[in-house]
């Protein structure tokens, strides 16, 4: 008896009284047999995009409203795409660390302080208040874009285009909802312009927050269904290259058409209500596809379905620019979001079909496609 409790003692990992021993670490890989919490990524998902559908069609016109120098306008909304290029890559790290409950949570609460404060800053009309909101605002979309992420993890690799595409087509929801709820808030903040756009937003994100709340437990990591004991195949660097450039060029194009279609809208004699009501049907046009684009995948393949989206948001994001007429502006927006949204999708089965992504390689991959974001609005 004394001889085997001297062995036993010997052991380093021997389990004795009073010590603390995890069966189960926290950086063990753990096959997840379905998409956990889907339902709750979709809810939190759409209010995401609610609150982006309303924040990009307020922001241009704020920037007008309260701009000293025509330069001034485009301001609120460099602050919003700078926000969420500077949170992708903490995100993606957060995420990881804390897991995705706490890491969207912290998303949607940056959201709600933004839309607060770009909304104070619009009644007291104060240009760095509203910057500084929009850059939160900003933020707040900086971790809402993982959310795609999120709904890829934890599905086969085939299913995982559809995966991505159901929960990008939850955003459609959010335009066809987006006027009516736009032009009741703004009747009830007036004569404060956009102040209820904005505290809608705010309300959006806080609903997201609540639903991030809900969501049970996961971390980030990929694991096949078909494969419970391999370990997946780490996505090699240079295969990142190619989603991460043709996403970019569809990100660019449609912060383009974003930031200078409202301001033309405007110029051709439509009403914010009506300017807020053609940035939803963009929201639409830009989230409702992927739910096709999830099922082309699969067959047409994620590299010609990305490339044709971003081709066409190109073309359609020069029309915008160029076109005199509002229908004209309109319609091109729409197709704007179109390519945007096919590409998009497409860019990200790019992603996740390659292989496993590691935090470092979702992180800086949206980074660099909100960077390209910035660089199309800038460009406008």
């Amino acid at each position: 008896m004394l001889a085997e409790a001297r062995r036993t003692a010997e052991l380093p990992d021997a389990a004795r009284a009073g010590r603390l021993a995890c069966a189960c670490p926290e950086d063990e890989a753990r096959v997840l047999r379905r998409a956990p919490g889907e339902g709750m990524l979709l809810g939190g998902f759409a209010l995401v995009v609610l609150a982006q559908a309303l924040t990009l069609g307020a922001l241009p016109l704020a920037g007008a409203l309260l701009a000293a120098r025509p330069m001034q306008a485009a301001w609120p909304m460099t602050a919003f795409l700078i926000g969420a290029a500077l949170a992708s890559l903490p995100a993606s790290f957060l995420l990881d660390a804390f897991g995705r409950r706490a890491g969207f949570a912290l998303g949607a609460a940056l959201g709600v302080a933004g839309g607060l404060l770009a909304a104070y800053g619009l009644v007291v009309r104060a240009l760095p208040l509203l910057l500084i909101g929009a850059l939160w605002l900003g933020a707040a979309q900086g971790f809402g874009l993982f959310y795609r992420h999120a709904a890829a993890f934890g599905v086969g690799a085939v299913g995982r285009g559809g995966a991505i595409g159901r929960l990008v087509a939850a955003g459609a929801l959010a335009g066809l909802i987006g006027p009516l709820a736009a032009g009741a808030a703004e009747a009830a903040f007036a004569p404060y312009t956009l102040v209820g756009t904005l505290t809608l937003a705010t309300l959006a994100q806080l609903g997201a927050l609540a639903f991030a709340v809900a969501l049970p437990e996961a971390r980030f990591s990929h694991a096949d269904v078909e494969a419970e004991v391999a370990a997946p195949v780490p996505l090699a660097w240079p295969a990142l290259v190619l989603p991460t450039l043709i996403g970019a060029l569809a990100w660019a194009a449609m912060t383009a058409a974003m930031v200078g279609a409202p301001l033309a809208l405007a110029e051709c004699g439509v009403a914010v209500a009506g300017i807020t009501g053609v940035v939803a049907w963009h929201v639409v046009a830009m989230y409702a596809p992927a739910l096709i684009g999830g099922a082309l995948v699969n067959r047409v393949g994620a590299i010609p379905l990305a490339i044709a989206g971003a081709v066409l948001a190109v073309i359609a994001a020069v029309l915008a620019r160029y076109a005199g007429e509002a229908v004209l502006i309109g319609g091109a927006f729409l197709a704007v979001g179109t390519g945007w949204s096919l590409a998009l999708v497409g860019a990200t089965a790019m992603v996740h079909r390659a292989g496993a992504p590691t935090r470092l390689q979702l992180g800086l991959h949206d980074a660099l496609l909100f960077a390209a974001a910035l660089i199309g609005a800038v460009l406008v």
